[in-house]
């Protein structure tokens, strides 16, 4: 297994995230859990330039392809009016999160043009929920469901995906609105994540639907 490798491509992405999708269809329970846009937020996780240039040491090879389709994601929330969130990671010192990667996460841009109404959450950890506002901000929205976009894939939104279910939200983790470093990673967070906290979906499957 490479430590990085491209499996999405903007000309394969589809077809790549629904092979991914398919390996995790013996526990499958988007019939139980159908995606609804009702009471629904998009939460996009730390789409900055430290995971998505290509001269930084934590490019992840596979994050590019996704953009167009979360774009895409965030356009139809906004159509119907619901929220969308984002948010940066910013490491701070002494933590777990530095010792453990060395490199520091300064701030830096997130690759999306913000409207005013745009809310952006900064967290330290790879769970979005510790020491932020974002469950508050959730409830106060009365939000039931998550969907899930973003990087690390395997780090990040699968830590974010795994708290959010333990608050007692549906969540819905968008395999092609995520990346990870390769393709064995994203599997294996499909495969746990489907097996007990949220449901897989394809973005560009429910704006058709």
């Amino acid at each position: 297994m490479q430590r990085k490798e491209i499996y999405y491509t903007p000309e394969n992405i589809q077809e790549e995230s629904l092979k991914i999708l398919e390996s995790a269809k013996l526990f499958d329970k988007s019939k139980r859990f159908p995606f609804s846009f009702e009471n629904c937020a998009l939460l996009i996780l730390d789409m900055q330039d430290y995971f998505l240039k290509e001269d930084s040491n934590a490019f992840i090879p596979s994050a590019p392809p996704i953009i167009p389709v979360i774009n895409s994601a965030i356009n139809r929330f906004k159509d119907y009016g619901l929220p969308v969130i984002y948010t940066k990671h910013i490491d701070v010192k002494d933590s777990s999160m530095l010792n453990w990667w060395k490199n520091s996460i300064e701030k830096d841009e997130i690759y999306s043009v913000f409207r005013d109404e745009d809310v952006i959450i900064e967290k330290n950890y790879y769970d979005a929920f510790i020491e932020t506002k974002l469950d508050s901000l959730l409830k106060s929205q009365k939000i039931k469901r998550i969907l899930i976009c973003g990087v690390m894939g395997n780090l990040c939104c699968e830590h974010t995906a795994r708290s959010a279910f333990l608050k007692g939200y549906e969540v819905y983790f968008a395999v092609d609105g995520t990346a990870c470093y390769n393709r064995e990673f994203h599997k294996a967070t499909v495969l746990n994540l489907s097996f007990g906290y949220a449901v897989p979906v394809l973005i560009n499957k429910i704006l058709k639907d």
